[in-house]
């Protein structure tokens, strides 16, 4: 016999379906893209806008941050040469120290040798 497998499902659908008209497809398709097409054409300029104002942003941005790092470089620079002045002022106290040690070493040499 005949089993529930051997019917298919779709059988007898093909011919149920009423002919499509193909001119009436083009004109629906026609029809839809004409009332969809314009906002997504003011979408995509949008976008295309967005990302133009973005890629501007992104380059100032990138202006900024280089600005920024000059500044922090020009401080470091001023820091240094602010500890490079201390530790000159410093060799010099050490310097003037030095030499009036070596005064007072050789005036007792002198009056060591005197005695």
């Amino acid at each position: 016999g005949i089993g529930p497998s051997d019917a298919s499902p779709d059988e007898g659908v093909v011919e149920d379906l009423p002919l499509i008209d193909e001119k009436a497809v083009e004109q629906l398709t026609e029809g839809l893209i004409s009332h969809y097409l314009p906002d997504l054409q003011r979408s995509k300029s949008a976008l295309q806008e967005l990302t133009q104002n973005q890629v501007v942003l992104l380059e100032t941005l990138e202006q900024e941050i280089s600005k920024f790092r000059e500044c922090n470089s020009i401080l470091d620079i001023n820091a240094l040469f602010s500890e490079a002045k201390h530790y000159h002022n410093k060799l010099v106290n050490i310097r003037n120290e030095m030499m009036v040690l070596h005064e007072k070493t050789s005036k007792l040499k002198v009056s060591g040798l005197n005695i």
